[in-house]
């Protein structure tokens, strides 16, 4: 038997570091613990170092660490829309360097979990967790002392780096520790505050702006982070099992004198240099969007539906301050609708997906395939662009806010269901490789955030509020539709082909 600790394993550092020194044949399809006792792997049918098998107190409390984290760095992104003409005033700013300073800290996403991604899958989560959270917080607290139009965009860019960890980090954290069946409640808790974070920015940055100066913006969200760095150094735990298990490997080694065990991981990297392994991890979403089509088809859908967000979270303010007359603190709180429609989609969805996965697998005796979670992406392809319709058309005609309010709050309900059902069904094509999968997934999305604000003034300048949200939510619904439907009738074929070139 192969000896194993029972308390908790916790590495600090985990190197790719390959068995050169010592003689292994290749591993069998069927290899197991049972047929070779050197092989270090979990215990079966329960094993308390397995981040599946944890307590569900200690899950909650990853989970919510990750939450609160990604409230934090998803508010900074939108934080500073409702103050952008008093720092353009200050910083002698034009209209498209003042953008700049809002947007590019969302370009930094697109491109931070390309990196950040496959580094948690060589080096563990919780060492990128960690540095990720400190970096943010430098370059986010620079951005509160910046004196110059330069160093602004440039920290906010270096901001936004470190923030987009929780975009490659989370769902691969949260594919770690729980199971298909409860992969609805699971997303669905751990968006509950993030999802406020996109819509409390500017009502934050709304009374800021009116009471004191913008630069608390960024002191007081640093203020929050560093909080949140003390927390996550005692709550959060090592969730990649790959890093668990070396780990676990490397004390077993020291502790016989036997070089000869080994873990799963560790034999496929037998041969290859550390820089090598890393160096095939670096460009593994870049071969992901290159050359899987679930990827690509995923990334079409929720970057469109991600630039739609920013369209209106972008747009949102302009439209009570010029058109309705509010004030910009008033035109802040219009956001409340955009958060509740969002929180309501991601709680309905997560209630709706699990029921699914219960009838379609339990009940019917069926397999889990990844597939089964599509189904429950056609109410928000009809709740969306409904929505959109609404919200345009009764912006345009200038009717009661409550009634554009409630349009937008149907819309981003119908987004959040399209998009959770999506998210899980990348999570389980890819379960190897999570992180990896979302960052090439996230790399359109943070473009789209990127680019789709720069031209929304002058499509509703052109169009107005009601052709202007037309045609968004006719390509909602083409994109909607054929997108999902795509993946229901090749999925399983396209994920044979992926793992044969993964």
């Amino acid at each position: 038997m192969t000896p194993t600790p029972q308390s908790e394993v916790s590495p600090d550092t985990i190197t790719p570091v390959a068995l050169s020194d010592v003689e292994l044949a290749p591993i069998q399809p069927q290899q197991s613990k049972e047929t070779d006792p050197f092989l270090v792997a979990f215990a079966e049918p329960h094993d308390a170092d397995n981040p599946k098998d944890w307590p569900t107190g200690r899950k909650w409390a990853v989970t919510d660490v990750l939450s609160a984290t990604g409230f934090n760095r998803i508010m900074v992104s939108t934080i500073m829309a409702p103050a952008l003409s008093l720092i353009a005033k200050e910083f002698d700013m034009n209209s498209a360097e003042s953008a700049m300073a809002l947007s590019i800290y969302l370009l930094a996403t697109a491109f931070g979990p390309l990196i950040i991604g496959p580094l948690s899958e060589v080096y563990g989560r919780k060492p990128i967790l960690h540095a990720s959270n400190i970096w943010f917080l430098i370059w986010n607290l620079v951005c509160g002392f910046a004196n110059s139009k330069e160093v602004l965009i440039a920290s906010r860019f270096l901001a936004g780096f470190g923030a987009s960890a929780i975009y490659a980090l989370a769902n691969g954290v949260l594919g770690d520790i729980w199971r298909p069946e409860q992969r609805g409640r699971s997303l669905g808790v751990y968006l509950l505050i993030p999802l406020l974070g996109a819509a409390v920015g500017p009502i934050i940055g709304g009374f800021m702006a009116g009471r004191t100066t913008w630069r608390w913006m960024f002191w007081s969200t640093s203020i929050f982070q560093a909080v949140m760095i003390l927390i996550s150094f005692t709550a959060f735990h090592e969730t990649y099992a790959p890093s668990i298990l070396q780990s676990r490997a490397k004390i077993i080694r020291r502790e016989t004198g036997d070089a000869r065990y080994y873990t799963v991981d560790e034999r496929q990297h037998t041969n290859n240099l550390p820089l090598r392994v890393l160096a095939r991890a670096l460009i593994r979403p870049l071969r992901l969007l290159a050359f899987h089509p679930i990827i690509q088809i995923s990334s079409i859908i929720s970057g469109f539906g991600y630039g739609v967000l920013y369209i209106v979270l972008s747009t949102f303010s302009d439209l009570w301050t010029k058109h309705y007359g509010q004030s910009v603190e008033i035109s802040g709180l219009h956001y409340i609708a955009c958060a509740i429609g969002e929180i309501l989609g991601s709680q309905i969805c997560a209630k709706v997906m699990d029921r699914l996965y219960h009838r379609m697998t339990v009940r019917s005796e069926r397999t889990h395939s990844p597939e089964l979670r599509l189904p429950s992406i056609i109410p928000g392809t009809i709740l969306a662009p409904l929505g959109l319709l609404f919200y345009g058309w009764t912006a345009q005609y200038r009717l009661h806010w409550a009634v554009v309010d409630l349009g937008i709050m149907v819309a981003l309900l119908g987004m959040q269901i399209q998009d959770m059902p999506l998210t899980a069904y990348v999570m389980e094509a890819y379960p190897e490789h999570v992180s990896s999968a979302m960052a090439a997934s996230q790399f359109m999305r943070s473009l789209t955030a990127f680019l789709f604000p720069l031209f929304a003034p002058s499509m509703y300048d052109v169009m107005g509020y009601g052709w202007g949200n037309s045609t968004v939510a006719f390509i909602t619904i083409l994109i909607g539709v054929a997108g999902p439907w795509v993946l229901w009738v090749f999925g399983e074929r396209l994920r044979g082909k992926a793992r044969a070139i993964l």
